[in-house]
């Protein structure tokens, strides 16, 4: 008999002052506006290693959310992912203070360049021992593209299609530049490097070329482990072919397991194991030493929390100005280029008004929140993970750092008694924690197929080119 499965978990964090919990920022015990200070982020990162906390996952945009009442004003005061600094410049200072925890940073296809993007990920992959992981995401706010000197976002679909390409360049940089003995360090002989070792790689793709060695010898993953988060259908099969981890939402148990069993399909059409991905529920957790000292604690945030926020939030997510609508009109949501299946999902939950948008925004989110004790909240998680075919969660922070520390003193010990949660780190890399087949991609990959390939020219493509767009 197998061993029951173990919860991963990661802390899911941005850059910014408010992420997911919008007004929490006002409670007197949250930390979130030192987000630009490195003593809340090494302290952060200590927290988490002492939990045992798989990763921290830390999302980012590029651009600001305007949609909502047409413009900035609400974004501002409520600091809504707005101000939001560069997630990558954290990652050296928390990995010094650190030894296991992973980082899985957001990126942008529309907003970065294969070539310098395949740099820096070698770097810090390097630099953190192989703890890096790339959260792919190809945009959905069409600020961030007029921001990035375009007219709009390009076409949801398409976006897909450059990420691709954008991948299929970075593939051949990470894995096929640099052979496996190349580098050398011989001091005696002068030869750091064996140049019949080190290939120039040839990519023209329909959206990118580029001719010439990566920059980087080879880090110890060479691909950072690949994150994703796009649930239509679209996402799934850019999914089901390229991610290890995808980030879902799913209010209950059995609608993750909905998605999951999309998402393991979608790679079972690739030619890859349904075992080759491990899906994360995005759910938020109000712990206590007591149910009643939980439900205390949750009924105090929620005094803080700002549903409008929330929701202005929602209406970047989906492309759709809440505003213009009152409390009981019908909302349209059909002819968004933003988040398909954020409007799907309303739609399926029947959010067809903004009354009822706001009442699903009392903590400033519309996640899923467990209130309890410690055990209780063991239990429901245990739940998710048997009957929603989850493998983790991304556990948002409500308020900082008190959301993980409780979760960590009430709700840990009481995993770690069912036999459900690590006790002790295993060695290796972020990869190879997760997976525990080793440090690389596995053979079935599509990243694999261009080992030994790098000096062979890529198909080339008559569709051209065209322009780029936006962040997360």
């Amino acid at each position: 008999m197998s061993a029951p499965k173990r919860l991963l978990v990661n802390a899911f964090n941005m850059n910014c002052v408010g992420h997911i919990h919008h007004g929490l920022w006002t409670h007197p015990r949250d930390r979130s506006t030192e987000y630009n200070t490195l003593g809340y982020w090494t302290d952060i990162a200590r927290l988490l290693e002492r939990g045992l906390f798989d990763g921290l996952f830390i999302a980012d945009i590029v651009g600001s959310y305007d949609v909502y009442q047409g413009g900035l004003d609400l974004t501002l005061q409520e600091a809504i992912q707005l101000p939001a600094n560069d997630p990558w410049m954290l990652v050296s200072a928390m990995a010094a203070v650190t030894q296991h925890l992973g980082f899985g940073l957001t990126a942008s296809t529309g907003a970065e360049t294969p070539f310098t993007f395949a740099r820096k990920a070698s770097t810090l992959d390097q630099l953190t021992g192989g703890r890096l992981g790339w959260n792919i995401v190809t945009g959905y706010i069409d600020s961030g593209a007029r921001a990035l000197g375009h007219e709009r976002l390009v076409a949801h679909d398409l976006r897909y299609d450059q990420a691709d390409d954008f991948l299929a360049l970075c593939y051949r940089l990470w894995e096929g530049s640099w052979e496996d003995d190349a580098v050398r360090k011989d001091r005696a002989r002068r030869i750091y490097a064996d140049p019949a070792q080190v290939h120039a790689i040839a990519h023209d793709g329909p959206f990118y070329r580029s001719q010439g060695v990566h920059m980087c010898e080879p880090s110890p993953q060479r691909t950072p482990v690949l994150y994703q988060a796009g649930t239509s259908g679209r996402g799934q099969r850019f999914a089901g072919e390229h991610a290890e981890c995808v980030f879902i939402a799913a209010n209950d148990p059995a609608a993750a397991r909905a998605t999951a069993g999309r998402l393991r399909q979608s790679l079972v059409a690739a030619g890859r194991r349904p075992e080759d991905v491990k899906i994360f529920v995005a759910l938020s957790v109000v712990a206590g030493a007591t149910e009643a000292e939980a439900r205390d604690r949750h009924a105090e945030y929620q005094r803080y929390a700002s549903p409008e926020a929330g929701l202005a939030h929602f209406a970047a997510s989906t492309g759709v100005d809440f505003a213009r609508y009152g409390l009981d009109d019908p909302i349209d949501y059909s002819g968004s280029n933003a988040i398909q299946s954020a409007g799907q999902t309303a739609q399926q939950r029947g959010w067809t008004t903004r009354r009822q948008l706001l009442q699903q925004f009392t903590l400033g989110s519309r996640y899923p929140t467990l209130v309890g004790s410690g055990s209780q909240i063991a239990d429901e998680l245990v739940r998710w993970l048997d009957e929603g075919d989850i493998d983790g969660i991304n556990l948002s922070r409500i308020v900082v750092p008190e959301t993980w520390a409780d979760f960590i003193d009430h709700v840990v010990p009481e995993l770690q008694a069912r036999g459900r949660y690590r006790t002790a780190y295993d060695e290796g890399t972020l990869r190879h924690k997760l997976f525990g087949q080793g440090d690389r991609l596995p053979a079935a990959h599509p990243a694999a197929a261009v080992r030994g390939l790098a000096t062979q020219a890529s198909p080339s493509a008559d569709t051209a080119r065209p322009v780029s767009f936006t962040g997360a």
